[in-house]
């Protein structure tokens, strides 16, 4: 067996046994809780926002319209829904991977593709039963397919997926800043007509989401723990007491400030990067799991491995250490003297990062497809051309 072959087997190995351990560790809780509030709601008419699993404080904390898109687990046992959900996981993460990586070589694929399978965001989506890696692939191949080649359709992606779970909409603002006016209109008007057929359909579940259920962050667990990697979480951890929130508004808004400076001058895949880099940092609470949206900005890292050697081996570096899991040291509270790094290692990489990513390859492998280019779309008077 040679070298090649070999390393693809370890890695193959290690992949599979990561996400059974995954499994195994989480045993898909979060597709218990999606299917036991949907079962609640569809079959025995309760209110589904007033679900919560067993004694615990979580509940369905997702828009309305997501209750029609997972409808079908209301009737269909966990194992069958893990099964499904496991084998959506895995195959959606080969194809966004061939997305970002683009070659017709299909070595490097499938050795990206394991590396992928063992980052810790995408095992731990996989062990909790997440949808985190088919809501990136609705808006990657909106960005990489739709809004760079100038299609009509573009912008449905990132609508649909906003409309099933808010964070995507940060993808909105991309548009808006890059001058994908139509774009943005057709994510807008899909987002919108999304969450209002669900409004028509479900009146009393509208109303209980968009007033009550979206602002308490209890739903989903305490800010403060070690999971939670967004700017919010990080002041969470430090004792700021009653300055927290006012910090993290400032924090918020400067990180929104560079990341708008900078996305303006990026491909597609760069664009894509930023952004996800944005939403991890801005949401109020940004599990591990919901940093799959950091696969582009590896992939971009990687790309410019001899161009800008320091960003990659920060990316190598960070891709490691997460990898073993070390930030779930400090899930019991903080460990000096490294307590400030070990519990936001993905924090301090998404605001580095969002400084340092390069805009555009400047060293894509051999046998790839040339960078995606934003296209300039115009629409009668209107001038949209993006940067």
């Amino acid at each position: 067996m040679n070298r090649r072959i070999l390393l693809l087997v370890v890695l193959a190995l290690a992949a599979a046994g990561s996400l059974v351990w995954s499994a195994i560790l989480h045993f898909y809780f979060d597709s218990q809780v999606y299917s036991e509030a949907v079962r609640y709601w569809f079959r025995d008419d309760g209110l589904v926002y007033d679900f919560l699993k067993g004694d615990t404080v979580y509940g369905f904390t997702y828009p309305p319209f997501s209750g029609l898109v997972m409808a079908p687990m209301a009737y269909l046992p966990l194992w069958a829904i893990a099964a499904a959900g496991s084998a959506a996981t895995v195959i959606v993460t080969v194809v966004v991977v061939s997305w970002f990586i683009r070659t017709r070589d299909w070595y490097p694929l499938a050795v990206a593709s394991c590396l992928a399978l063992l980052f810790e965001p995408v095992r731990e989506t996989f062990g909790f039963g997440q949808v985190n890696m088919l809501l990136l692939a609705l808006v990657a191949g909106d960005v990489l397919f739709g809004v760079a080649r100038g299609r009509r359709w573009a912008g449905i992606g990132i609508g649909l997926a906003t409309a099933i779970k808010l964070t995507p909409g940060v993808f909105i603002l991309y548009l808006l800043v890059t001058r994908q006016w139509r774009a943005a209109g057709v994510s807008i008007a899909t987002a919108a007509a999304a969450t209002l057929g669900a409004a028509a359909i479900w009146p009393d579940a509208s109303r209980e989401f968009w007033t009550s259920a979206l602002w308490d962050t209890n739903r989903v667990g305490n800010l403060e723990y070690v999971s939670n990697q967004s700017l919010r979480g990080m002041l969470a951890r430090l004792p700021l007491d009653s300055a927290e929130s006012a910090v993290w508004i400032v924090c918020v808004l400067a990180a929104i400030g560079v990341w708008a400076w900078r996305v303006r001058g990026t491909d597609a895949l760069g664009g894509l990067a930023l952004t996800g880099i944005l939403g991890c940092l801005i949401s109020p609470v940004t599990w591990v799991h919901h940093c799959v949206w950091l696969l582009p900005v590896l992939v971009r890292c990687y790309e410019n491995r001899r161009g800008n050697p320091r960003v990659f081996w920060v990316a190598v570096v960070f891709y490691v250490l997460v990898c073993t899991r070390v930030t779930f040291l400090y899930e019991n509270g903080p460990k000096p003297p490294l307590a400030i790094v070990g519990a936001n290692l993905y924090v301090l990489f998404c605001v580095a990062l969002l400084f340092l990513l390069p805009r555009a390859s400047s060293d894509a492998p051999a046998g790839t497809a040339p960078p995606r280019k934003i296209v300039p779309v115009r629409t009668p008077g209107v001038s949209s051309a993006a940067t």
